[in-house]
């Protein structure tokens, strides 16, 4: 049978991860987070202890190795060698991501490394810019999309099961800054490809979300 190529882009909270990672379970697929590379350069970067500077985040480039490793835990981050899954989760990794994966040179090396990772195909890769620019012809795209109401909740829930406790207000806050940063920015910008499947998971299930895109993905397989 085929392997296709399963692309999931949307805006931070619409659930995104989950269903890219469980829709790969079901498939017998690998998933790719891209975020999490994202968000190790971004890592990286707050740990040299440097002012905001594309110079210093390219020439830090240079410097760094991530890898992303499957375990039975998932996809688990390495930067360096060190495994950094959970500490690139952390709030301030969260508040910084944006700015840092809106450098030319970043994108560049990091999407590099994405097409490298799906080009034999068998893969749910998800992101914001997936369908538009790392694999503008993946065999199924999807975009989803949620109320910042329902993605501020999710996204509070998701840091009290970690031990950490923010209002769901300051979450929403953080949210409407990211999604007008992602949106607006010069470079991939967040946006949705002109034949993608649009699914509102506002007040979906992740196994109802799932099941949507494996119904999706095995219709494409059985033709």
């Amino acid at each position: 049978m085929k392997k296709i190529i399963i692309a999931i882009d949307g805006p931070a909270g619409s659930g995104k991860s989950t269903t890219a990672r469980l829709a790969a379970e079901r498939l017998g697929y690998i998933y790719i987070d891209t975020g999490a590379m994202y968000r190790a350069v971004t890592l990286a970067w707050l740990k040299q202890n440097e002012v905001f500077s594309e110079d210093v985040i390219c020439n830090l480039l240079d410097n760094i190795k991530i890898e992303l490793k499957q375990s039975e835990y998932g996809q688990r981050t390495y930067l360096n060698g060190e495994d950094v899954s959970d500490e690139i989760r952390s709030i301030e990794v969260t508040k910084n991501v944006s700015p840092v994966s809106a450098i030319g040179c970043v994108r560049e090396k990091l999407v590099d490394m994405q097409r490298e990772l799906g080009r034999n195909g068998g893969v749910v890769m998800d992101g914001r810019d997936i369908g538009t620019v790392v694999f503008p012809n993946a065999d199924l795209k999807i975009f989803l999309i949620a109320s910042v109401d329902a993605r501020a909740m999710r996204r509070t829930l998701e840091l009290k099961g970690k031990g950490t406790f923010e209002s769901v207000e300051e979450i929403k806050k953080q949210i409407i800054e990211r999604d007008l940063y992602d949106s607006s920015r010069d470079i991939s910008p967040l946006k949705q490809a002109e034949d993608a499947i649009e699914i509102d998971t506002s007040n979906l299930t992740i196994e109802v979300q799932t099941e949507k895109v494996v119904g999706f993905a095995l219709e494409i397989l059985s033709k």
